[in-house]
């Protein structure tokens, strides 16, 4: 089974550097791999560097700037391995990373994509392991350190991170790859929301642990809410049933919260109702939870077209050529 490690890089030529070297330091032994690098216009050098790269580096230059997707895209093209493993420039790669994420695609049928833990470089503090969805529809990482001590191997989430993800190449080119229309955020999580809606599913592999220079790619927050209202448009339905059962059991604190002092007004019946539906044991959730977040939800659209003015058409863009789009 062959790798193909996709990196895009856009300057920073100071962390790209150490994240190769990482990279090959900690790859397993015999591993059939190439490194195919995507350079998306960088000025500091980084050009110059790449082409003194041998094998297993295959290098790119984009003749203009495609953004994150679509260098992502352009790699996943070009690739020849049957798995894809996207990487951030600005990662560091520990010893034994990569065995995890393998593992579990293989033990797991019906797993598509795959992150791991990350952690801050800066810190040593937890990042992320996984995605949640907010009230207002926005999704976000998931900090719940709990999950470190799990003693399962690994857990299954709503999205992961393309920072550092695995995932079969024929299912990423069905896919059609990341959608263009996104710049430099967001594409992850839609990605494995299609996923998703093909009946794939996503996991944290959580013995899987690196570091991350979070952001540091020049402009990277740039686009940040139009991002997130492509996002919320496109997959509002399920954003809301996700965070619905997330939602019941902060309400249900905050009802008993309030019936503290005036208990002749509390029905135990709601409580009950909230936490089966939280549970999955009932399938609809209680009207007061799927009011107040529809209305959270309304908030976020108004303030967007406040913010940036009428939405866009959200056709899906991709670079990858049609015959790559093949299953």
């Amino acid at each position: 089974m062959k790798v193909s490690f996709i990196i895009p890089l856009y300057n920073r030529l100071d962390l790209t550097q150490p994240c190769l070297e990482s990279l090959r330091a900690t790859l397993p032994r015999g591993l059939d791999h190439e490194i195919i690098l995507v350079d998306d216009g960088s000025t500091d050098g980084t050009r110059e560097w790449l082409q003194t790269l041998g094998a297993p580096c295959r290098v790119f230059f984009n003749e203009h700037n495609l953004g994150y997707a679509g260098s992502n895209n352009r790699g996943a093209a070009a690739a020849t391995g049957e798995l894809l493993v996207l990487l951030n420039s600005d990662l560091v790669l520990t010893p034994g990373w990569l065995e995890p994420m393998l593992s579990l695609l293989r033990r797991k049928p019906r797993a598509g994509v795959v992150g791991n833990v990350q952690f801050r470089a800066a810190t040593g503090e937890l990042d992320h392991i996984g995605f949640q969805v907010g009230l207002t529809g926005k999704p976000h990482h998931d900090e719940s350190d709990h999950w470190l001590w799990a003693p399962w191997s690994s857990r299954e989430t709503a999205a992961v991170t393309a920072a550092c993800l695995l995932i079969p190449r024929d299912l990423f080119l069905a896919l059609r790859g990341f959608d263009e229309g996104f710049r430099n955020g967001g594409e992850d999580v839609d990605l494995c929301f299609r996923a998703r809606a093909l009946g794939r599913t996503c996991h944290v592999a959580l013995h899987s642990r690196i570091l991350h220079h979070v952001s540091a790619s020049p402009g990277r927050k740039q686009r940040d809410e139009e991002n997130s209202r492509r996002l919320a448009h496109r997959w509002r339905e399920e954003f809301l049933r996700l965070n619905r059962r997330l939602s019941g059991l902060p309400w249900c604190q905050e009802y008993l919260a309030r019936h503290w002092e005036e208990p002749r007004d509390f029905d135990p019946r709601q409580l009950a109702a909230i936490l089966l539906f939280r549970l999955g044991l009932l399938p609809f959730p209680h009207p007061e939870v799927a009011h107040r977040q529809d209305q959270a939800f309304q908030r976020e659209v108004d303030h967007w077209q406040q913010l940036l003015g009428p939405l866009p058409p959200l056709n899906f863009v991709s670079s990858l050529p049609e015959r790559a789009r093949e299953p």
